[in-house]
């Protein structure tokens, strides 16, 4: 392809591109480009080999010194000629089982967002054939017609064949920080720089205003922005807040390990333990002690819920929204599309007189008068374009088509949110053109002579989208530049409606009770909102509505003081949604915000969580957000923060159940050296232990269902530590008791059932089953904060199949010989093992009382209330 396309006219372009500037390409010629250029993206940078990411998993510092410890073993069996390298073949085993384990979690969260990275994947409006059709970016060809609006990405380079009033954000590219004016109808020098071009669009830049279309001359790696790759980064799965936290706290935590094996390491010599047994203990106990699983199990967990979450219509853009979804506290909300349903009709027409009829020689011509100033687009039967403008379409009792054809349009003024009309010119035959109008009524009304302001007030009183339609004839074409848009003659109003969505008011409901608070930024005359408002029960008690005109009269200081009075913010602008955003985070607040144009993308940056409408929203305000909605539906956020929260949950649960069982394990080994007993678990058994309990049952705890009654407690606030509301103390409580019960199993083995007592292979055994049974059983502890019994034993199918799983490889390594001489245990009798299950259901009952005594309390606390 040649890269000189601005020398080029339009014309020049479509014959060199093999193109047509009305139809675009045939199926057959964009199937023989497909092949020929590949697909329009970025090329990626390679992934390693599984191989290469399978040895990647031994990279951590406690598995480096484990396979020391190991070689270690080898080599003192081999020099002292024994055979005896059980222990160093053990270890090898189950580090690279713990390995593969760490791999397939790792390719699963790889696929879970590559499935994510598709379902947000950019989309472009293409003529192919004559037809309008919606494509994935990816397949779009050199040749292709491409149409773009306000908001638009780029999705490739564009040699313009159409622009009405078109600007485009390049200053990625270029630097230039203000938006670039583009003109189809011009052409510039070879040697012009990139951002002069006028005629050209450049992929990944945006459109920040007007209308057009393109010839795409340029995909994938030929773009400019494919040209200067580098400065495009891979995006990849970031380390989400919470792994952080986590990270750190499993930092302290291996310190602290690492200490207290050391110190066990010097008493074992002191008890004249042999030196390389003692070592083995020590790092496996280090390695048992210390979570480090945790981070891989986290990933997982966020990974399963944020598939989750996209098969119910949340796609979770970057995954430390899932954290922060679940602090949510205040979710503004657009109405239109998101509280509604975005299927707006006329139903009612208004002039200065009062109520026009439809159908009227005056209703149709004020139907016809505003289709003409509509960008939408008929085709099959199927008008498409904004919702607003729909309805006028529709209503309109002349097609569009027709319209457009008897009175073609010759120049565009584009509707802007800052000035709320939008204004077209068409000529009308003998030299004659009529300006057309349409906007918002009370900005039309200071244009155009006559009016309906008490009309507008009574439509919009009663939930109606009102629009005001305005005309003049002139006997020239005017001058965009120049202000054409006064001394108007006031056609009429238009009143819509646009039902609320049914779901809408219980999960407003909902949002009551879990503490948040819902909030309506809306763009609609201050009446209309309150109506909607009030319906969905968003507006109530003392709450009140203020506008954008009296956001600009309040300072940010007393909009903070008097934030929570509000309810509804009506007729406001891009610059108001921020400030409205900031004066709730001064209170800790924690913020979603949902929009769907270029001017809400400020807005969704600076809320906690950005929410854009995957229908409605501009590929802008998707870049911008951390979370895109498939439905632009408001209840669709509420049970995102529902999911939010209980992945949250669920991850808090697996912390509580690995560090708990990891102080379990460490307290049985150091109390049983403080008492100077034997050693009650060897190397091989410390490390079976941690393979059967930190695998299976983790991630078994990580999808558990979300609790049906966490929509009723308050928001997790943002900075809350993940051990608050005695978590940490409820760790440390039941690892004592873990380590209690399976000292106690090895006391019972060791006094009642061993011959020799300095040699306690049934005590030891005893004390390795407990230890891993009563993990297994504490899994179940964790599910809620309820009974068991009361939320159900089989109410999670996977943490059933993971505690049976378990279960028969603890009870194989002990019963089937072979095993039972690798792992040093015994053949444990059926008294023994009866014993070993009571001790092991301690947990189970003693943890079910302590609910059962705090559930009677808070029952007390609220009857004395």
């Amino acid at each position: 392809m040649i890269l000189d396309w601005q020398s080029l006219t339009k014309e020049e372009c479509a014959k060199k591109l093999g193109t047509n500037l009305k139809a675009g390409l045939t199926p057959a010629q964009v199937g023989e480009r497909q092949n020929r250029f590949g697909p329009n993206e970025l090329a990626q940078p390679k992934k390693k080999n599984l191989l290469l990411r399978f040895f990647a998993q031994f990279s951590d510092f406690m598995v480096i010194v484990l396979l020391v410890a190991a070689g270690i073993s080898f080599a003192t069996s081999f020099l002292q000629k024994d055979n005896d390298y059980i222990d160093s073949i053990i270890i090898l085993a189950i580090v690279t089982v713990n390995a593969m384990m760490g791999l397939i979690q790792e390719s699963r969260a790889e696929k879970a967002i590559e499935a994510l990275k598709k379902l947000s994947s950019p989309h472009a409006r293409v003529v192919r054939s004559g037809v309008e059709t919606t494509i994935a970016a990816s397949e779009l060809v050199p040749g292709d017609l491409v149409i773009l609006n306000a908001g638009d990405l780029v999705p490739a380079d564009l040699r313009l064949t159409e622009a009405v009033n078109l600007k485009a954000e390049e200053s990625a590219l270029t630097g230039e920080s203000l938006p670039s004016r583009k003109r189809a109808d011009m052409t510039c020098s070879k040697s012009t720089p990139l951002g002069d071009r006028h005629n050209l669009l450049f992929s990944s830049s945006s459109i920040a205003a007007g209308h057009g279309s393109g010839i795409v001359t340029e995909t994938g790696m030929d773009t400019q922005v494919g040209k200067i790759a580098h400065m495009i980064s891979t995006q990849s799965a970031p380390q989400t807040p919470l792994q952080r936290k986590l990270a750190q706290t499993g930092r302290w935590l291996g310190i602290g390990a690492l200490v207290i094996c050391f110190i066990i390491f010097i008493m074992g010599l002191f008890q004249r333990v042999q030196p390389l047994e003692m070592f083995l203990i020590a790092i496996s106990l280090a390695v048992a002690a210390i979570p480090e699983g945790l981070p891989a199990v986290v990933t997982i967990v966020l990974a399963i819920g944020v598939r989750r979450m996209a098969a119910k219509r949340s796609i979770v853009r970057r995954m430390p929204a899932v954290e922060t979804l679940g602090s949510a506290s205040v979710i503004c909300s657009d109405k239109t599309g998101t509280l509604t349903q975005n299927r707006m009709t006329v139903v009612e027409l208004r002039g200065s007189g009062g109520a026009i009829p439809i159908p009227s020689p005056q209703g149709d011509f004020l139907l016809n008068t505003a289709s003409l100033c509509c960008n939408c687009t008929v085709s099959g039967g199927k008008i498409h374009g904004d919702p607003t403008e729909a309805a006028i379409v529709a209503a309109a009792p002349t097609d569009k088509n027709k319209l457009d054809e008897e009175y073609p349009r010759v120049l565009e003024i584009p509707f802007s949110s800052e000035r709320k009309m939008m204004t077209t010119v068409h000529r009308l035959g003998g030299g004659r053109y009529r300006i057309i109008t349409k906007g918002a009524p009370d900005i039309l009304f200071t244009h155009s002579t006559g009016g309906a302001p008490r009309q507008n007030e009574e439509m919009a009183s009663r939930a109606l989208r009102v629009i005001g339609v305005a005309y003049k004839d002139v006997d020239f074409l005017p001058d965009p530049d120049e202000n054409m848009e006064n001394g108007l003659t006031f056609c009429g109003l238009i009143g819509m409606i646009d039902p609320p969505r049914p779901q809408v008011k219980p999960a407003v409901d909902l949002c009551r009770k879990a503490g948040i608070r819902p909030v309506m930024i809306t763009g609609d005359h201050a009446a209309t909102a309150a109506a909607i408002a009030k319906q969905l029960g968003i507006m109530e008690g003392k709450s009140r509505v203020i506008t954008g005109a009296e956001l600009d009269r309040t300072s940010q200081g007393e909009l903070e003081k008097t934030i929570y009075d509000y309810a509804v913010f009506a007729r406001v602008s891009p610059e108001h949604k921020v400030r409205i955003v900031r004066a709730f985070q001064s209170h800790g607040e924690v913020v979603a915000m949902t929009g769907d144009g270029v001017n809400d993308a400020p807005a969704l940056r600076a809320a906690d969580i950005g929410c854009a409408m995957g229908i409605s929203g501009t590929d802008v305000a998707k870049a911008a957000s951390d979370m895109i909605l498939t439905d632009d539906n408001f209840a669709t956020i509420v049970a995102a923060v529902r999911e939010g929260r209980g992945i949250y949950e669920n991850i808090r649960k697996t912390v509580h159940f690995l560090l708990s069982c990891n102080i379990g394990e460490i307290l049985t080994v150091f109390v049983s050296f403080l008492l100077r007993l034997p050693t009650p678990l060897l190397a091989i058994q410390l490390l079976w232990v941690n393979l059967v309990t930190d695998s299976l049952p983790a991630l078994a705890l990580g999808v558990e269902p979300i609790d049906k009654q966490i929509m009723e407690r308050r928001p997790v606030k943002p900075h809350e530590s993940i051990f608050s509301g005695g978590m940490g103390y409820n760790i440390l409580v039941e690892g004592c008791l873990i380590g209690a019960i399976s000292l106690l199993a090895y006391s019972i083995g060791r006094i009642y059932f061993d011959v020799d007592p300095a040699s306690p292979y049934i005590g030891r055994t005893m004390a390795f089953a407990v230890l891993s049974l009563s993990q297994i059983v504490h899994t179940f502890n964790m599910r809620s904060s309820r009974s068991v019994f009361e939320a159900g034993i089989f109410a999670n199918p996977k943490l059933v199949l993971a505690a049976v799983i378990c279960t028969a490889l603890q009870a194989m390594v002990i019963v089937i010989k072979p095993l039972s001489v690798i792992f040093k245990t015994a053949v444990l009798t059926g008294h023994q093992w009866l014993i070993v299950v009571a001790l092991s259901l301690i947990p189970l009952a003693v943890v079910e009382l302590e609910k059962a005594l705090t559930a009677h309390s808070g029952r007390r606390k609220n009857t004395h209330k």
